[in-house]
């Protein structure tokens, strides 16, 4: 067989997720990995002390977390959730071009380095970094990115093309993929009570110093609940909240647990939470919205709350990260 050219190469794809255990016993490295993350705990002098706290911190949230997880499975389903995403891209890129598209979990398996080695073994010389994060943040995109950036230098790798994409938070199909899954939760509310319906759009929150550091996040957020609500045209009353709270620190708000009280007490019954910064279920949607805020939802008198479906592997939202790859080839 002659060698691979590069003309002939593959093309590399790198989907950037945030990653979650794939078992109990994987919970507090999981954790550590996240609290040890320079963008995370970024505090003055932080380098001197940050992997001490990170297992200080992991050590103490794990029994707590894992129980969460128990919950919904023993582990997370997102690298499941991942690779059928990454299946369903391949499958829709394979009409323009050869693609290997890979998964980079920052906080756990596969992680970086071992997308890289995938891509090298594939003999891939040109690729494309594609955020599961539709909104840029410090914290996530921007972590991920500076993985790469640090697992590529200790690899000595020079001779790859790299393109990046940034955000897409108001991309034509990513909103109707949002659009299409609000209509199938409203499709499962009974039709003489649709128009009780609110909707709360939650989104993972971040410390209000990144946005005052000037992280777009927030901004983009609000950008892709503008958009939703006018493609969807739903004639429905919807809020933007946020949730995940870690620390001490002060976080966006509202958060969804004091929206949830709020719309109670003005009367509201009808919610529809629709998880607008996720695009696959993990402990965010299935313990914090589906089970938590549901239960803290009844306990209030809201009679009527669903959650949105996930985006998964919605046809809209693949063809949204088809078009993203392809107007971002790298030369």
């Amino acid at each position: 067989m002659p060698p691979r050219t590069e003309a002939r190469a593959p093309l590399g794809v790198v989907l950037l997720q945030l990653g979650g255990p794939d078992s109990q016993e994987a919970v507090e490295p999981f954790l550590f990995n996240l609290f040890a993350d320079p963008d995370i705990i970024d505090l003055p002098l932080a380098f001197l002390f940050r992997r001490r706290l990170a297992a200080v911190i992991a050590r103490r949230r794990a029994p707590r977390v894992a129980a969460y997880y128990a919950r919904i499975g023993g582990r997370s389903p997102i690298l499941k959730l991942t690779r059928r995403q990454a299946a369903a891209l391949e499958r829709a890129l394979s009409r323009d071009v050869d693609a290997r598209v890979v998964i980079a979990m920052r906080y756990w398996h596969p992680d970086t380095a071992e997308a890289l080695e995938s891509l090298l073994a594939a003999g891939c010389r040109r690729v494309v970094l594609l955020p599961l994060y539709p909104h840029y943040s410090k914290t996530t995109t921007g972590s991920s990115v500076r993985e790469w950036e640090r697992v590529l230098q200790r690899r000595g790798v020079r001779n790859l093309s790299v393109a990046r994409v940034g955000e897409y938070c108001e991309h034509p199909l990513y909103i109707a993929a949002i659009v299409r899954n609000i209509r199938i939760a409203l499709g499962r509310v009974p039709a003489d009570s649709r128009r009780a319906v609110h909707l709360v759009f939650s989104a993972h929150g971040t410390p209000v110093s990144l946005v005052k550091a000037g992280d777009p996040y927030r901004g983009q957020i609000e950008r892709t609940v503008g958009a939703v609500v006018r493609a969807g045209d739903f004639g429905l009353a919807h809020h933007l909240c946020f949730q995940s709270k870690v620390g001490p620190q002060k976080w966006l708000a509202p958060t969804l647990g004091a929206t949830l009280a709020s719309l109670a007490g003005s009367g509201v019954t009808h919610v529809i939470v629709v998880p607008v910064a996720f695009v696959s279920d993990h402990s965010e949607t299935l313990w914090e919205i589906n089970i938590e805020a549901r239960e803290e939802a009844r306990r209030l008198g809201i009679r009527y709350f669903d959650m949105m479906p996930a985006l998964h592997t919605a046809p809209e939202y693949i063809a949204a990260l088809r078009d993203l790859v392809m107007e971002n080839l790298p030369q």
